[in-house]
């Protein structure tokens, strides 16, 4: 059912052309207001406290810190945001994460704008949604060992997985992050040894072939 109040959101997206298209699209709409916009983890987290949103719709590639880690940060506020994920990733175990972390719903870019529509609608009333596209990566993953060794890792883990194999350095992520360089290394050895690989270079490896570290996306960047 469609509330007759307007939903209020915040965009957060790095590159400005790609919001101005989908706030186009969701000003659109009768009920639907677009109250404020960032381009990265920090402006998001202090955007949404200064104007609380009902909705935050929020790519995953971010600058810095990124966007599960984002979105484990936003959820630990007492007023737990309602955050629906829109990216370009097509890779379920993503959408696995940022359920971990929080997110409520998860449409890939591919989609229709109907689709993204929708899952605002689903999203603001508390409810799950998740892309047919995904929801069927997840279907044939479970039919792997793929995305049973990731679930192993928690949000942390799998977002300093991310920056390592893109290749940030130990004190970059500590700063990021706002942990201790030694946290950052005992986070790796863990890695390490929940995906059973001896070496960064076996790391790496791993995170191309279950597409964490996706090198024509990387290189479009």
């Amino acid at each position: 059912m469609i509330s007759s109040k307007a939903i209020t959101i915040m965009l957060v997206d790095d590159h400005a052309i790609v919001r101005e298209g989908y706030r186009s699209l969701l000003q659109k709409q009768k009920n639907m207001d677009v109250i404020a916009e960032a381009s990265n983890g920090e402006d998001a987290y202090i955007l949404f406290k200064q104007y609380q949103p009902d909705v935050i719709i929020m790519d995953l590639s971010l600058p810095g810190r990124g966007g599960i880690e984002t979105i484990s940060r936003l959820c630990k506020l007492p007023s737990k945001p309602r955050i629906l994920v829109f990216s370009m990733h097509q890779n379920p175990t993503f959408a696995l994460q940022a359920s971990k972390a929080g997110a409520l719903g998860y449409v890939t870019k591919s989609n229709q704008p109907d689709v993204l529509v929708r899952a605002i609608y689903e999203v603001h009333e508390g409810r799950i949604f998740i892309s047919a596209d995904i929801a069927q990566a997840l279907a044939l993953e479970k039919l792997t060992d793929n995305i049973q060794v990731l679930k192993e890792l928690t949000v942390r883990e799998f977002e300093i997985l991310r920056m390592l194999v893109e290749g940030i350095s130990t004190e970059k992520i500590s700063q990021l992050l706002n942990i201790s360089p030694k946290t950052v290394s005992n986070c790796h050895y863990l890695i390490k040894r929940k995906l059973s690989v001896a070496s960064d270079i076996e790391l790496i490896h791993l995170a191309i072939k279950m597409n964490i570290l996706n090198l024509d996306y990387d290189l479009k960047k």
